[in-house]
């Protein structure tokens, strides 16, 4: 099997109803092409807390978006008597592929998608194609990085663990590098199967087996990822603090969801006034006093 197929066999698996239905409105809202699921709640396959959907556009992105992408968002979706909650990005096909690809220094594009994913819609099989082509993509980012920063030989859980830690330390995150534990603990069967892949891919030739592999890399391959991972190193933090910054202005359904947070999290109820929906900074600092408020009754 190559990789590609076994990609293509992993978008295809089956989740909630009310998960595909959700991100098929939430798609036809943002005018999208495709839709992606990922993480926590596809680990888990639950409806409970926020669902993460990527919609990619195969026109190019205008605006901010073009530049320090992608664009985030808060959907509600009411499907009876079930409310799907979902933090969208959104981004262009482009933007995308060349992140998969690892083509620039951010990284949250292929260390996400190199874990397991479901392809949720698509506008046409060429589409399809496309966004399956990107992940297999992802996925080859991944294990030249992984290859670059893990042993010398061992297990794939081995090197899938040198690599995440590595990625949340490059990143802004407020879970501790340990957690990526757990991702892999999730689906160990994912990992194992797609890094021999993604190494045969690339030309990458195997020794050994599953419990053991070792992989054949000129040195100099492996020093020319080192430096690379060096770069992304460095500059992952400032990047994600530039998308936090943007965030903090252009996050579609701020106030939404940030009082949906609120009430999960303390019980506090607050009403979504039409100023708190237009103005989510200028409302906060009222919140927060409320918040206070309650907390000390």
């Amino acid at each position: 099997m190559s990789l590609n197929q076994a990609v293509a066999a992993m978008l295809a698996a089956p989740v909630k109803p009310e998960i595909v239905a959700a991100a098929r409105q939430v798609c036809a809202r943002l005018g999208g092409d495709a839709v992606l699921f990922y993480g926590s709640n596809l680990r888990r396959n639950d409806l409970e807390g926020l669902v993460d959907f990527y919609v990619i556009h195969r026109a190019p992105v205008r605006g901010m978006g073009a530049v320090i992408w992608p664009d985030v968002g808060y959907h509600e979706v009411p499907l009876g008597q079930t409310v799907v909650r979902a933090k969208v990005a959104s981004l262009s096909l482009a933007q995308f592929r060349r992140a998969a690809r690892g083509e620039g220094i951010d990284t949250t594009v292929w260390a996400r998608f190199c874990q397991p994913a479901r392809l949720l819609f698509s506008a046409d099989p060429a589409m399809a194609r496309a966004v399956t082509e990107a992940v297999a993509d992802a996925i080859a980012t991944a294990a030249r990085f992984a290859l670059a920063l893990g042993p010398d030989h061992g297990p794939a859980q081995d090197w899938w663990q040198a690599l995440f830690r590595q990625t949340y330390r490059a990143e802004l995150r407020v879970e501790p590098p340990s957690r990526s534990d757990t991702i892999l603990a999730n689906d160990p069967a994912h990992f194992a199967r797609m890094l021999p892949l993604a190494w045969a891919s690339q030309g990458i030739l195997l020794a050994g087996d599953e419990q053991d592999w070792h992989p054949e890399v000129p040195q100099a391959w492996r020093r020319r990822w080192q430096r690379a991972w060096s770069l992304r190193r460095t500059l992952g933090k400032p990047l994600n603090a530039l998308r936090l910054i943007k965030a903090a202005f252009t996050f579609e359904g701020a106030a939404r969801y940030a009082l949906w947070k609120i009430e999960r999290h303390s019980g506090l109820r607050l009403a979504l006034t039409p100023w708190r929906e237009r103005h989510p900074i200028l409302a906060a600092p009222g919140v927060l006093l409320r918040l206070w408020q309650a907390r000390r009754a």
